[in-house]
C-alpha cells in the first residue's frame, strides 16, 4: 500500500480518466498472456482487433475519438504479445524439455534472489531463484539465459545475490510460467570467480549494518525496522504477522511505495535547503530510487513498489487528481510491459487501488475535512482513510475479512512510521562508518519503532478488530457499491464536524460492541468438530476455506461445524480410513461448498464420481495456509485390499504447518502402527496432537509422550460406550504436560496462535 508524501498537491480539478481504460487493457492482456498458450494469446488479439473495428465503424463517437481506440487496442495488443512471448521462453526450450524429463543435471546459475529457509516438520530447506547460464545434461551442454526455482534440503551453504556458483540436482516441471523449472539441488558451491558485483556487495554490507544498528532492541522491533526500511521480514514472528494483519497494517511489514516515498521525500526536503534546483532534484530522486531498489533487491514486488513510489510523488507533485489518474494508469502500463508476471499479483492491485484512492479521494476529503479543522490533521486522516476504502472490497476478496481499526491504527502510527524508516536507514548508514554511531542512532529508532509494534498488537486485541465477511461475488459487489458511494458523497459528510462525529462515532461502536470472540475464535488454526462418536477435524486453509480430515458419522453434524466456522470452500477431504464413523458425513462437506479432491489411503471408503487421490508416505503439498505432509501410509505397505480389522493401522497420517503451529493428525491407527512411525519417524515432534482412536486405551504411551505436544484433541461422542477417550490415556497425556481438549465434554474446541503462541479454546 502508498501513503502521500507530507503535502498532497493542488485541490480540485478536473480528473483526467482517459488513460484508465488503455491501462486496464494492458493488464488484462498480461494476466491473459501469462496463463494462457500463444495459439490462444493470438485468437485474443485478433478478436480485440476486430471488436475495435466494429466499434469505430458503428459508433459515431468512438470515431472522433479514434486515437484513444488505437491506443486501446494497441497496449491490449502489446501486453498480450510481449507477456505471450515472454511465458513462451519459460514453457519450451532446453530447461523446460529436461525438467519434463525430470533429468540430472549440473549448472552455473548466478544466485538471482536471496535464499530464503523453509521450517519444515523433518528439518528446514531453502529456496531461492537462480539464473541458469550453463546446463550439462545427457552428455550435452548448453549455454542459455533461463530462471529456475531451486531447493536445497537441510543445511545449505551460505548463498548471496549475485553469486555464481555451481550445482548439480534434478530438474522438475515449473509450478507456473513465470519459472522454466523447479530444481532439486543435491550440490552447490560458489565458484572461485564467483563473487557478486560490488553493488550487490555494498547493499548487503548496508542490509547487514541496518540489522545491527537495532539489534538487542526487543525481539519486534529488531525484526520491524530491517521489514520497514527494505522489506527483510524473516525474523518478523507469526504473533506479530497476524496482529498486523487484523489491525491493518500488514502493508508496513513489506516492501511497498511507502518506503521509498518517505525515503525520497526525506532526502528531497534535506536537497532543497542544500540549494538543489528542480533537475537536480529529480536526478536525486532517479538516483535514490535506483539504489533503493538494490537495497531491497530488485524482485517484481520491489520493482511494483518502486514504480508506485514515483508515481505517488510524480502524480501528486504535477498536478494532484488532474493528473495524478493519468500518471498512475502510464505507472500500470509500464509495470505490466516490464513484468507481465505482476499482473496476477495481489499486491500489485493493492497496490494500484491504494495509489489510486491516494490521488483521487484524498484531497477531496482533505479539503472538506479541513473546513473545520486544521489542514495537516485533516490530510493525516484522508490518506490512510482514502487508501482504506479503495482497498476495502479488494482485501475482502483475497482475505474474506474487512479490518474494523485499519484506519484508526493507520492514523496512530502514521506519525511514527516516517521517523521509523528514516532513522532506520541512517543507523545502517551511520553503522557502515563507525559502529558504535549507528547503535546510537538504532536506539532512537526504537522509539517509533516501539509505537507502531504496540499499536498493532493493542489494535488487534480489541474485539471485533476484524469482520468476516466472505468472499463470494454478491458480497464484493455490495462492497464495490458501498464503497463507491461512500467515495462519491463522503465528501458531503466529512465538510460538517457534527455528523462526522456521529459517524466516526457509530463506526467505534461498531467496532468494540461485540463483547465476545465468539466462534470462531480469532487466530484459530484447527478445530475438532463436535460429530458424536466419530472424528471430523477441520484445518484453516485461508478465509472461509479449510481442508477437512475425515468427516463424522452423521452429515448434519459436520455440515453444522463447517458452516459455524464460515467454510465455503474445501480445496480437499482426506478420509483417513473407510470406518463409518470418519466417512458417512461425507456428504455433509460437500454440500453447498467447493470441493477440491478426495485423499484416501488404503483402506478406501466406496466413493462415486469426484477426483478420489491415494495418498502415500512420502507426499508433501501446500494448501493455502497449510503444508501437509503424509507420513503413512508408507510405500512398503501399499496393496490393494485392506480388511475391517487391517482399517485403523492402515489410517492415512499426517503432519499440518500453519502459523509456525505442527499439527499431528494420526486417524485411528494403533500400537503397531504408531511403532511402524516411531521407527520411521524418531526425529518427530509436534505441538498439537490429534490423539488416536478417539482417546482408545490402545495407545503406545511412550510414543504419545515423545512427540512433545503441548496441546491435544479428542473427539468422541458424549457417554460414548467405548470410554472414549481411556483414562489411561488421559493420564499418560496429562504425565507429558499435554493439555488435552475433549469434545464430549466441551463441543467444537479450537486451536488458536496468537502473538507466536499456541492455545486451545472450547466452546
Amino acid at each position: 500500500m502508498v501513503t502521500a508524501p507530507a503535502r498532497l498537491g493542488e485541490r480540485g480539478g478536473d480528473v483526467d480518466l482517459r488513460m484508465v481504460a488503455p491501462a486496464l487493457a494492458a493488464w488484462a492482456g498480461a494476466v491473459v498472456a501469462v496463463r494462457v498458450s500463444v495459439t490462444a494469446v493470438l485468437v485474443v488479439s485478433v478478436c480485440a482487433a476486430l471488436v475495435a473495428a466494429v466499434v469505430v465503424r458503428w459508433f459515431p463517437s468512438a470515431r472522433r475519438r479514434a486515437a484513444w481506440v488505437g491506443l486501446l487496442l494497441v497496449l491490449l495488443i502489446a501486453s498480450l504479445a510481449l507477456g505471450a512471448l515472454r511465458a513462451s521462453t519459460h514453457r519450451s526450450g532446453v530447461v523446460p524439455d529436461l525438467a519434463a524429463e525430470r533429468a540430472s543435471v549440473a549448472i552455473v546459475a548466478v544466485v538471482a534472489s536471496d535464499p530464503k529457509e523453509v521450517r519444515g516438520t523433518f528439518g528446514t530447506s531453502t529456496v531461492l531463484r537462480l539464473t541458469v547460464l550453463r546446463v550439462e545434461a545427457r552428455g550435452a551442454t548448453w549455454r542459455l539465459r533461463s530462471p529456475v526455482t531451486a531447493w536445497v534440503r537441510g543445511d545449505a551453504p551460505a548463498l548471496r545475490l549475485g553469486q555464481q556458483v555451481d550445482a548439480a540436482g534434478r530438474l522438475d516441471a515449473a509450478d507456473d510460467s513465470a519459472t522454466a523449472a523447479t530444481l532439486s539441488l543435491t550440490r552447490v558451491s560458489v565458484r572461485p570467480d564467483g563473487d557478486p558485483a560490488w553493488w550487490w556487495d555494498g547493499a548487503q554490507r548496508l542490509r547487514d549494518a541496518i540489522t545491527a544498528a537495532v539489534s538487542g532492541r526487543g525481539t519486534d522491533v529488531s525484526a520491524l525496522v530491517p521489514a520497514l526500511v527494505h522489506g527483510d521480514d524473516h525474523a518478523l514472528s507469526d504473533g506479530l504477522r497476524e496482529d498486523f494483519r487484523t489491525s491493518g497494517l500488514t502493508h508496513l511489514l513489506a516492501v511497498s511505495g511507502t518506503n521509498l516515498t518517505l525515503l525520497i521525500g526525506f532526502l528531497l526536503a534535506l536537497a532543497r535547503p542544500l540549494g538543489a534546483g528542480p533537475r537536480a532534484r529529480v536526478v536525486l530522486a532517479v538516483v535514490a530510487t535506483v539504489g533503493y531498489v538494490l537495497l531491497a533487491r530488485p524482485e517484481p514486488s520491489v520493482v511494483r513498489a518502486a514504480v508506485m513510489g514515483l508515481v505517488g510523488i510524480a502524480g501528486l507533485s504535477t498536478g494532484g487528481r488532474r493528473r495524478g489518474a493519468r500518471c498512475l494508469a502510464w505507472a500500470v502500463v509500464a509495470v505490466v510491459l516490464l513484468d507481465p508476471w505482476l499482473a496476477t499479483s495481489a499486491g500489485f492491485l493493492l497496490s494500484a487501488v491504494a495509489t489510486g484512492g491516494i490521488l483521487l479521494l484524498a484531497p477531496v476529503w482533505r479539503d472538506a475535512l479541513a473546513r473545520w479543522m486544521p489542514l495537516w490533521f485533516a490530510e493525516a486522516i484522508a490518506v490512510p482513510a482514502a487508501a482504506q476504502l479503495a482497498c476495502t472490497a479488494p482485501v475482502a476478496a483475497l482475505s474474506g475479512e474487512v479490518s474494523l481499526v485499519a484506519v484508526v491504527a493507520n492514523l496512530v502510527v502514521a506519525p511514527a512510521v516516517g521517523p521509523a524508516t528514516v532513522l532506520g536507514l541512517a543507523g545502517g548508514l551511520a553503522g557502515l562508518l563507525w559502529a558504535p554511531l549507528g547503535t546510537l542512532v538504532g536506539f532512537l529508532t526504537t522509539v517509533p519503532a516501539g509505537w507502531i509494534v504496540l499499536v498493532g498488537r493493542r489494535a488487534a486485541d480489541l474485539p471485533g478488530a476484524s469482520a468476516a465477511v466472505g468472499e463470494g461475488p454478491i458480497t464484493i459487489a455490495l462492497l464495490v457499491i458501498v464503497s463507491g458511494v461512500v467515495a462519491v458523497t463522503g465528501h458531503l459528510l466529512l465538510r460538517r464536524p457534527l455528523p462526522t462525529v456521529v459517524a466516526a462515532m457509530l463506526i467505534a461502536v461498531v467496532t468494540v460492541a461485540p463483547l465476545s470472540p465468539g466462534w470462531p475464535p480469532r487466530g484459530w488454526v484447527m478445530v475438532a468438530c463436535d460429530v458424536g462418536q466419530g472424528d471430523a477435524t477441520v484445518l484453516r486453509a485461508g478465509p472461509s476455506a479449510a481442508v477437512v480430515i475425515d468427516a463424522g458419522p452423521d452429515p448434519g453434524d459436520v455440515g453444522r461445524c463447517l458452516d459455524d466456522l464460515g467454510i465455503r470452500t474445501v480445496p480437499l477431504v482426506v478420509l483417513t480410513h473407510a470406518h463409518a464413523d470418519h466417512v458417512d458425513g461425507l456428504s455433509g462437506v460437500i454440500r453447498g461448498r467447493d470441493v477440491g479432491w478426495v485423499g484416501v489411503g488404503l483402506s478406501r471408503p466406496s466413493l462415486s464420481g469426484g477426483d478420489v487421490r491415494r495418498l502415500r508416505g512420502g507426499e508433501r503439498w501446500r494448501v493455502g495456509d497449510l503444508t501437509l505432509t503424509v507420513l503413512a501410509p508408507l510405500a512398503a505397505e501399499q496393496r490393494a485390499d485392506v480388511t475391517e480389522d487391517e482399517a485403523n493401522d492402515a489410517s492415512v497420517v499426517l503432519v499440518a504447518e500453519t502459523q509456525g503451529a505442527r499439527i499431528l493428525l494420526t486417524g485411528d491407527v494403533e500400537p503397531p502402527g504408531q511403532a511402524v512411525l516411531r521407527r520411521t519417524y524418531p526425529d518427530l515432534h509436534v505441538d498439537v496432537l490429534k490423539v488416536p482412536h478417539h482417546g482408545s486405551a490402545h495407545q503406545d504411551a511412550a510414543w504419545l509422550a515423545d512427540l512433545g505436544a503441548r496441546w491435544a484433541t479428542v473427539s468422541a461422542g458424549r457417554d460414548n460406550t467405548y470410554g472414549h477417550p481411556a483414562p489411561a490415556t488421559l493420564t499418560t497425556l496429562n504425565a507429558a504436560d499435554v493439555t488435552v481438549l475433549r469434545t464430549d465434554a466441551g463441543g467444537d474446541v479450537a486451536v488458536v496462535v496468537r502473538n507466536g503462541e499456541i492455545n486451545g479454546v472450547r466452546r
